[in-house]
Order: C-alpha cells, then structure tokens, then sequence
C-alpha cells in the first residue's frame, strides 16, 4: 500500500490549505489500483482496521517529514472508516500514531461519512467528542448523500463539511444540484464551519463555488491526487496555483 496526497486549496488566493491521504494498492501486474476496487473486500474480510491503522500512521508521519523540511504546515486529512469510527480504542490509537510521530493533533483531520455516524450515534459522538478535545479536527464527508437529520449535526464536533462531488459535478447544468450546492455552503457558514467543494474539474464550477463564499477546493481543476515528492512542490510557501489568480472574483 502506499498513500498520494491530494492538495486543497484556496478557492480565492490558490495557496495549499491542506492535503487529503488516498491510499493506493501498488500491484505487481496491474499497477496502481485505487480503493474502489478493495476498500470493500477489506471491510468485507475485517482487513480494513488494519489498513486504517497504517494509513494514519503513514499521513502522520509523512505529514510531519514535510514539516521538518520546512515546507508549509497544512492538516492531512484522513478517511476513518465506521468499523474505524465505533471500536472503543480509536481515539487511544489516533493518540499513539500522533505521539509516535512527533505531530500535533491540530495537523490531522479525520473524515467521516454521514453513513458511519448514523451507525452508532452515540458511540460516535463520544468517540468524536474525545478526538475534538485532544485537538483532531473533524470534517463530514460526502455531506447530502447520506440520511443524517441537521439536529444529529449539532451533536458532533465538526470543523468542516464537504460538498460532494456528485453535487459538484453537474452544478452548471443541473438547477436543483446548483440549489444543494448553495444550501449546504449556507449551512456551513451558519454553523461556523469550513466547507470543502470535492471533484471541482471546471472553471464554471469553481466561479460558482467562489460567488457562494465557498472557499476551499479540491479537484483536478487545481490538482489531482500526487505521490509525497510531487506534493511537495506544492507546499513551497511560496507556490500559488495558477488557475486561481486568473479567475474573477465575484463580488459579493
């Protein structure tokens, strides 16, 4: 297994705000493969605890290399699976990865799903509550997909939304995907969190996000998913992508 890193960035000025860790599975034939395609027989077989362990242990130790290099300090963000998510001991292991590798929790944020919280709500948000009192930060991924109710969202110590690329994706064309988009971006707002647009590919897309103060991005518009050296590059403190200066910026 090895782990790419793909960079988000701001919507407004282009400079890296954080990195999110995607495993791959680097197979002897076959090349990379990405998750989709064994992420499931992992939970399906219980191999996923294990995977999830590596992982954190490998963004955290990769996320500080970068800083002793002196490149920009930015938070890795990191999948937590529901198996991950309801065992008793998570928060006690996210501590042993951070403490082994010498990172403060404040550079790690972990990424839930509505589906996993919605498993065990209670264990979740003790367990949630616990990482957000040792400083993780804590993001809801795929956000509009899942079932959970906006009262459950007030329970849990979240610092960021993230709008799903399936809204992202037809935004431009699709009035009611153009309506989700604000919806959420509004709410994230309201609720004083970071609101992260997911699979933005267009510059449509991203002057829509810009006109609705949405402002962290992440996509192949700006980056796709890079191996560690090359995301290095992009945490020179002085790299600004260049898609963003070049944009309007709408005003408000």
């Amino acid at each position: 297994l090895v782990l790419h890193y793909q960079p988000q960035f701001d919507a407004f000025t282009g400079a890296v705000i954080g990195v999110e860790a995607l495993v791959r599975w680097r197979h002897p034939q076959r090349g990379l493969i990405l998750p989709g395609e064994f992420i499931p027989v992992a939970e399906e077989s219980g191999l996923i605890q294990a995977i999830g362990e590596w992982v954190v242990d490998e963004a955290c130790r990769q996320t500080r290399a970068w800083h002793d290099r002196g490149l920009r300090r930015v938070p890795v963000a990191v999948n937590l699976s529901a198996a991950e998510l309801h065992r008793a001991d998570t928060a006690g292991r996210i501590a042993g990865a951070l403490q082994r590798n010498g990172l403060a929790a404040r550079w790690l944020e972990l990424e839930i799903t509505e589906s996993a919280l919605m498993r065990d709500i209670g264990r979740a948000r003790l367990t949630l509550q616990v990482l957000h009192d040792m400083g993780v930060q804590i993001a809801l991924d795929d956000f509009g997909t899942g079932y959970s109710s906006l009262a459950h969202l007030r329970q849990f110590s979240l610092s960021a939304l993230k709008l799903d690329r399936s809204f992202v994706r037809d935004l431009e064309t699709d009035v009611n995907d153009a309506a989700i988009c604000r919806a959420v971006i509004a709410l994230g707002h309201t609720l004083g969190l970071r609101v992260i647009a997911e699979g933005v590919e267009t510059t449509g897309q991203l002057v829509f996000l810009r006109g609705n103060r949405c402002s962290a991005i992440q996509g192949a518009l700006f980056s796709p998913a890079l191996p560690p050296e090359q995301v290095a590059v992009l945490l020179q403190p002085d790299y600004v992508a260049p898609v963003a200066p070049t944009l309007p910026v709408p005003l408000f």
